[in-house]
């Protein structure tokens, strides 16, 4: 059966897609898993042994996607984020069957619509997205296991960079920009406070990543730590090759943002920063990976709350 998975949002929304592209797989190993994704997202997609092909949409013409769509003979489509583009790419191009949540006039185009109530969190993103593979195998197994994403050569990426970077120790990285879903977190001084304390510690290297859109902010941070030994990396090697290098990282810091995604996709244990309030919470977002890797802190609006919390945050990192 040809199966093609829609997740066309952001890299954090494309990981949540993960586990369920992995069990139609595990299903049966002759389902043919077409993964449809937005442009930033391809090269992780291509990556990941369970997903035979990717078909990536541009946002550009919708005809253009339509064709790509019949070429492929897809028998069934599961929608796990819909919009009336994907919707409507896909009632043109005339799959037979078409699963996606009930929700939004986009539902008009689907065959078969899935109530889950999404803005209640009774789950997490990914596991909604789980669900929705039990509206085409009733009697699917929705259990995966960790890891998803494994590389033979991120070792040896690894080993490079600390040879490039004269770093001899285990690596606490800190990402401090943020996007997508992610409505919280820590100032730019109060980060610095941080990487300042833990410097003191002197057990570990501090390494800062960028995405390649915040050199503003690469720029920001090296002006605030000059003075220090933290290494500053700005992403221009390509998705894939910064999450070979995360995955050998002792830590992984940043806010509910699409890097904390990825690097618990790969096993790095996270300490990850959430917004007090259900839709933004860790309820609803935490990452796909071992859940006793993760660390999570919902920040707090009332001041007083948000100071306090910022001292166990410290006392936290410091212990680790």
């Amino acid at each position: 059966m040809n199966i093609l998975v829609v997740r066309t949002d952001k890299l954090g929304d494309f990981v949540t897609a993960l586990p369920t592209m992995k069990v139609l797989k595990q299903y049966n190993p002759n389902n043919k898993i077409i993964a449809c994704v937005a442009p930033v997202n391809k090269s992780l997609a291509d990556s990941c042994e369970f997903i035979d092909e990717v078909i990536v949409d541009d946002g550009s013409s919708i005809f253009l996607f339509i064709k790509k769509l019949r070429t492929k003979d897809i028998d069934v489509s599961i929608t796990l984020y819909s919009n009336i583009r994907v919707a409507l790419a896909q009632f043109l191009a005339k799959i037979p069957k078409r699963i996606a949540p009930a929700t939004k006039i986009a539902q008009i185009f689907y065959t078969h619509r899935v109530v889950q109530r999404r803005s209640e969190v009774k789950m997490a993103e990914f596991e909604y997205n789980l669900e929705l593979s039990k509206a085409l195998f009733e009697d699917i197994n929705i259990e995966y296991k960790n890891l998803l994403l494994k590389f033979n050569d991120s070792k040896k990426i690894y080993d490079i960079f600390c040879m490039n970077n004269d770093i001899e120790k285990e690596i606490i990285a800190f990402h401090v920009g943020f996007g997508g879903s992610s409505d919280a977190n820590w100032t730019l001084e109060e980060y610095e406070i941080l990487i300042r304390e833990l410097l003191k510690v002197n057990k570990y290297q501090i390494v800062m990543t960028f995405g390649p859109d915040e050199k503003d902010l690469y720029e920001n941070m090296q002006t605030k730590l000059m003075d220090t030994n933290v290494i500053f990396y700005l992403s221009f090697d390509g998705l894939v090759y910064f999450t070979k290098l995360i995955s050998n990282f002792k830590l992984f810091i940043s806010t509910s943002t699409g890097t904390y995604h990825l690097a618990s996709l790969v096993g790095t244990p996270t300490m990850t920063f959430f917004a007090d309030n259900l839709f933004a919470s860790s309820k609803r977002w935490k990452a796909v990976g071992e859940e006793s890797l993760q660390k999570h802190y919902m920040i707090p609006s009332d001041k007083e709350k948000r100071d306090k919390l910022f001292v166990d945050v410290k006392q936290e990192l410091l212990s680790f």
